[in-house]
């Protein structure tokens, strides 16, 4: 069964629902073009069936579908929490949640692409690139850590290291923002892509040539954390980035 997850997360930086709602925007359009047939036709967060809204993936509306799903006081405090899935022919089933603009002190902010399925598997072309995905994602929405994980990959790297669920932490691939990436090593059976703000992915796969195990994913994991590139964003958070 197909559970395969990219995420990332920051710390304080606070926007505006218009600034995160662009943000979203570029982010569908630019998965759209990686893969047209599975990132097509996104629904409002529902019961997870075709009956579920279909949002058109534009800033207007998403910035309006932003500002309806939250409601109360101090958004600007504790952020924006939202999000849409997308189930096609042929296709896995595709979620993608944020928490945006928070300025607290004490939560991260995040974005989360996770792909389910009982059909597909993780010979997809969607799922090779998910390290380009996790690049995508780094670059739009410009945050600390992120990684790409499957399910036995993220308990195995977890109970290793004793890490909650936000820790940072190394997956299939690994982002690091540029002041992390300034200390990782340069010898991980990886490849190494810059991203458009001085951060890094470390992709394991190859560009999806390979298939990692997790005694690699530990060891990248230990050699990571040795050198400081995993290392948590102090708290409270001052910053968004380490």
């Amino acid at each position: 069964m197909l559970n395969v997850v990219v995420n990332g997360f920051w710390g304080l930086r606070g926007e505006s629902v218009p600034a995160v709602a662009e943000r979203w925007a570029g982010t569908l359009t630019a998965l759209g073009d990686i893969d047209g047939p599975t990132f097509d036709v996104w629904h409002e967060a529902g019961d997870g069936l075709p009956s579920d809204p279909v949002l058109e993936p534009s800033a207007p509306a998403l910035a309006e579908y932003i500002e309806r799903k939250n409601t109360g006081p101090d958004l600007d405090v504790v952020g924006y929490t939202t999000s849409l899935w997308a189930r096609n022919p042929a296709a896995a089933h595709v979620s993608m949640a944020i928490h945006a603009g928070s300025t607290s002190q004490y939560a991260l902010n995040s974005v989360s692409l996770a792909f389910r399925s009982r059909e597909v598997d993780e010979t997809a072309e969607v799922i090779r690139r998910a390290p380009e995905i996790l690049r995508l994602l780094a670059e739009h929405w410009e945050f600390d850590t992120g990684q790409v994980y499957d399910r036995p990959q993220y308990r195995a790297v977890a109970e290793r290291f004793d890490l909650a669920n936000s820790d940072p932490r190394c997956g299939r691939a690994v982002h690091l923002s540029a002041g992390r990436a300034a200390l990782a090593p340069e010898d991980l059976p990886a490849t190494y892509v810059r991203t458009a703000h001085g951060g890094l992915v470390i992709d394991l796969t190859r560009g999806g040539a390979e298939s990692p195990d997790i005694e690699t994913v530990i060891e990248a994991n230990t050699l990571l954390r040795a050198a400081g590139a995993l290392e948590k964003l102090p708290v409270p958070f001052d910053r968004a980035t380490f």
